[in-house]
């Protein structure tokens, strides 16, 4: 797959140009049978066998629920905890779909995701977002097979939940998260994406592919966090607004820094002006006739 040309770090433009990217990087995606979908292994025992997987049609679907909030949903873990989508309200949340019976593509994708979750939360903090992968092949994804995933995977990052539910909430969550899956002789064909819920619950962005470049997760993530207006504190609301253009991506790192100099650049600018205003209002005042 051909590759996107490199972010360039310290501009505050990067947002346009990362959902551009997004757009771009799912259109090529399909176009060129790309890792955006998957033909993967499986038991295969939830959907029917007779229907075939149209990736460009899943992309319509995937596109357009973005803007709407899905409908509330619980789910239970291995420890007996029910969680529900709406215990989520307040902050972003990734979603992602899997199923456990997978061995190579979800596994490999859970993997990308979680070296992105990782240099989310050094970029963003540790409580900043929440993320929730679901099991949708239920016959076998029970909330033990999806802690034994992440066991395997060796995923123990908090705030990260992996958990079960039935048929009829999966049926529900699918329509509403707009992610089309199909049983094959194989296994399943399905469209690779992780899902971006905004604090309200509603669909912000969705994010395909197996190996996506780490902007495309972390650009709408920084936008939420930083982008939503702090409670109770001017301080603080110019506080995460300095940090959603000053967090900047570094791709020959890979990772988000803090770019004091955008900062300091805006303060030079801004002392030049005020002391530009300040000699001009000098020689008007020294221009001025004197009062008789």
């Amino acid at each position: 797959m051909r590759r996107n040309p490199p972010l360039t770090p310290g501009r505050a433009s990067c947002l346009v140009r990362a959902s551009r990217r997004f757009l771009w990087t799912g259109a090529v995606a399909f176009a060129l049978g790309s890792s955006a979908w998957a033909h993967v292994p499986g038991n295969g025992a939830n959907a029917a066998t007779d229907v075939s997987f149209d990736a460009k049609e899943a992309l319509r679907q995937s596109q357009a629920v973005i803007g709407r909030a899905p409908r509330d949903a619980a789910f239970k873990t291995a420890d007996g905890r029910t969680l529900r989508l709406s215990d989520f309200r307040g902050k972003p949340v990734v979603l992602s779909l899997i199923y456990t019976s997978c061995y190579h593509v979800c596994p490999a994708t859970t993997q990308h995701l979680a070296g992105v979750v990782r240099r989310a939360r050094d970029a963003l903090g540790p409580g900043s977002f929440a993320v929730l992968s679901i099991g949708f092949d239920t016959p076998n994804d029970t909330p033990a097979a999806m802690a034994a995933f992440a066991r395997q995977q060796n995923l123990r990052i908090d705030g990260w939940e992996f958990a079960g539910t039935d048929a009829a909430t999966v049926a529900r969550l699918t329509e509403d998260l707009g992610f089309r899956y199909v049983a094959s002789a194989q296994g399943f064909d399905h469209l690779i994406q992780a899902t971006v819920l905004d604090g309200e619950g509603k669909i912000y962005r969705q994010v395909y592919g197996a190996n996506f470049e780490t902007p495309l997760l972390i650009e709408p993530l920084k936008e939420l966090v930083y982008g939503t207006p702090a409670a109770g504190s001017l301080l603080a609301s110019i506080g995460n607004r300095i940090k959603l253009f000053c967090t900047v991506y570094d791709p020959a790192a890979d990772r988000y820094r803090f770019d004091y100099s955008i900062f300091i650049g805006i303060l030079i600018g801004f002392t030049s002006l005020s002391v530009a205003a300040a000699l001009l209002i000098r020689e008007w005042r020294r221009a001025r006739p004197a009062s008789s």
